[in-house]
């Protein structure tokens, strides 16, 4: 689990069953594992209301141990970005009890909850779990580009070019990092890159 450093770093907890109409999760790498730890403590039918969105690239067998557990749907795609219009739709047509689960890394879960939060479900009536790496997502401040899969400290931005100091402050509102110009006093001037987020 991945301890605060600051008031907006998200804090994760672990997944649980809850009760409702409806389950809805979403996963990528790791976070499959989450939803079969969490298979145990489950009552009886209750995957069969449950809609799994998988992020992978299908080489590995997370799509089978999930379908094992007999949900009613599982769905896997191939990017973050593939699955949020599948997530979108599950979203708009959703019903009263719905129980949402998001599991993996921070860049899935950040984008998974501002589409649920979008769609008018409250972040704190999402269940997070944090598990595989903590490569961030990060939104330059200076040209408001995102930069995904972010492993190191500073990071060039993928848009401007500028070179940002990854700050721990996230925003929820565009599930990103900030990432501020670490040497605009100095150009040029620029500690080297190393890995801060494996």
């Amino acid at each position: 689990m991945l301890v605060p450093t600051i008031k907006s770093r998200p804090v994760y907890g672990r997944l649980t069953p809850r009760p409702g109409t409806a389950h809805l999760m979403v996963v990528d790498g790791e976070g499959a594992q989450a939803i079969l730890d969490m298979a145990p403590d489950a009552p009886g039918g209750f995957f069969a209301a449950a809609h799994i969105i998988l992020v992978s690239d299908g080489l590995g067998e997370d799509a089978e141990r999930l379908r094992a557990l007999q949900p009613e749907i599982v769905y896997v795609a191939p990017s973050i970005a593939a699955s949020l219009p599948r997530l979108a739709q599950c979203l708009a047509t959703a019903r009263m009890g719905l129980q949402v689960y998001l599991a993996g890394t921070e860049g899935l879960i950040g984008q998974a909850m501002k589409l649920a939060m979008d769609h008018g479900i409250d972040h704190t009536a999402i269940l997070t779990e944090h598990r595989g790496s903590t490569a961030r997502r990060v939104q330059c401040v200076h040209c408001k580009g995102i930069t995904e899969d972010v492993r190191t400290q500073p990071v060039p931005c993928g848009h401007c070019g500028l070179i940002l100091f990854v700050r721990d402050h996230y925003s929820r509102r565009i599930a990103a990092f900030q990432g501020v110009c670490i040497n605009a006093e100095e150009p040029g001037t620029a500690p080297p890159l190393q890995e801060a987020f494996p």
